[in-house]
């Protein structure tokens, strides 16, 4: 949720409208409620007007949330929209559809079915708010475990590479982990699992690998990762596991890369995360956590309520929601089933290699993503010294697309890419265009001045300054091409921080 602040009455803290002048003449107030009521079709017509500025959904290539869904799903959504998620006494058919979800997702990731191990999870409103259950799950196990070992237990710790989404930085802050990332390479942009074992101590509560980085859409090896922790655990007596972030390629794997080790196959993997508005295929809002079994979910943590109705359980961080993402989740698990997810999977795939193609023929870009992972093509110019991925990202938006530029994390800063994300709703015909428009852009960018060199005052791009000991003179040595992007990234990571305002 953006932080929002709060302002004045100026003259410009108001809304004229246009063709709602019709049914009003007064300028509505921007940060105020207004004192009088308006038409239904005024109101309706000021803010349409205002939502024209927002960009068009199915070209923000930056996002890989769901843009598109059919239209009978669309109808089964509004018409559930006053339902409130929660209240499973009112709604039982509702919550049966969420259990039947889980039972399908917890198959999907292979998970133990039976007397001695029964699978249990929840769905959320998305990964971060998953995450976050899913961790505090760990934490509390850890606690338990080394009070009953007569431990201290107030400095826990959790492992990760440093490509993880900010919510698992969140987690950390919020519920105070240590969190301690292990620091990515130039050409390797995912936690190396051996570093991350030896990270690993008595205070760890868990390790958590990503399933799809969010930077290049990268598979994290969770069965090496396993293995290694495993030993480890032998040898030290600890029993730290590991949560796998499915976010982005939960719904994935399961269908392109069946035989790709990952999931509760693998006995140390205690709960998984998947985001059911990803290549889940639903709108933004809903998510999904499964653990392998009910003693990997302290009880404590599960509340129960009897005000609306009947004993209900539930574990989540809010309370209300809506219920149209589940329904609509349950609506695509049963409209597709297991052959329609591999072919809207492989036709992204498809999509994706097309992409990937059309790049490298242009012979200006390195391609930084890998064949195996989430549809998403991740590239790099490689020549930055007078133009940057940023001059890129900015021009093609003149042309629609919202194509995101940015830094790789601690020990890769320097390294700058583009990343498009092939959803379903981005056809070979978009592809196409979209490579067509790049092609205009590359051939308008050379046009231009350097805008690395107009900012050299900031960034010496093509020279650094060495003092010759000896004379006591200044001598230009020529950098490398590395140094050069380096330097490229850092000026453009800065400037884009300073463009950024609190809305």
């Amino acid at each position: 949720m953006v932080i929002s602040t709060t302002g004045g009455d100026r003259a410009d803290h108001f809304l004229d409208c246009t063709f709602a002048s019709r049914y009003v003449r007064t300028p509505v107030p921007k940060f105020r409620m207004p004192e009088t009521s308006q038409p239904k079709e005024a109101a309706y017509q000021i803010i349409n007007d205002e939502l024209m500025l927002d960009g068009a959904p199915r070209l923000n290539l930056a996002s890989f949330v769901t843009t598109w869904m059919e239209p009978e799903c669309d109808k089964l959504m509004m018409d559930s929209m006053n339902k409130n998620y929660v209240d499973m006494d009112e709604y039982p058919v509702t919550t049966e559809l969420q259990n039947r979800c889980v039972n399908m997702i917890a198959h999907l990731f292979n998970a133990p079915i039976g007397e001695a191990e029964t699978a249990v999870g929840v769905g959320t409103v998305g990964s971060s708010e998953a995450i976050m259950l899913a961790g505090l799950a760990f934490k509390r196990k850890w606690q338990h475990r080394r009070k009953a070992e007569g431990k201290p237990c107030d400095k826990p710790n959790i492992v990760t590479g440093a490509n993880v989404q900010v919510c698992w930085e969140k987690f950390a802050r919020y519920f105070e982990v240590e969190l301690k990332e292990v620091k990515l390479s130039e050409g390797y942009y995912v936690m190396d699992p051996v570093k991350a074992v030896e990270m690993v101590d008595e205070n760890t509560i868990c390790v958590a690998a990503i399933l799809g980085s969010t930077l290049t859409g990268e598979f994290e090896d969770v069965k090496l990762l396993n293995d290694l922790l495993i030993k480890k655990n032998k040898e030290t007596g600890w029993e730290t596991p590991i949560h796998v972030d499915a976010a982005s390629g939960g719904f994935i794997a399961p269908f392109l890369y069946p035989d790709l080790v990952w999931d509760f196959r693998l006995p140390l993997v205690k709960s998984i995360n998947v985001s059911g508005h990803k290549y889940g295929l639903v709108y933004a809002g809903v998510g999904w956590v499964v653990w392998r079994s009910k003693e990997d979910l302290p009880d404590e943590l599960v509340f129960h309520i009897n005000y609306l109705g009947s004993d209900q359980p539930t574990f989540t961080l809010n309370f209300s929601k809506g219920s149209s993402q589940i329904i609509a989740q349950y609506y695509q698990f049963i409209r597709l089933g297991f052959e329609g997810y591999k072919n809207v999977m492989e036709n992204c795939m498809a999509n994706a290699r097309a992409l990937k193609e059309g790049l490298e023929k242009t012979g200006r870009f390195e391609i930084v993503s890998k064949d195996i992972g989430v549809p998403l093509v991740a590239f790099s110019l490689k020549d930055s010294s007078k133009h940057t991925v940023f001059e890129i990202a900015d021009t093609l938006r003149k042309y629609g697309w919202i194509v995101p530029a940015y830094t790789m994390p601690a020990n890769a800063e320097h390294v700058a890419v583009l990343r498009v994300v092939v959803r379903e709703d981005f056809s070979r015909s978009l592809a196409e265009r979209l490579l067509s428009d790049i092609d205009k852009v590359l051939k308008e960018i050379n046009t231009l001045p350097s805008r690395v060199s107009e900012k050299s005052v900031h960034v010496t791009a093509t020279v650094d300054e060495v003092v010759n000991a000896s004379e006591g003179m200044v001598k230009p040595a020529k950098k490398s091409a590395v140094e050069i992007q380096r330097e490229v990234a850092t000026y453009w990571k800065s400037f884009v921080e300073k463009k950024r305002t609190v809305c």
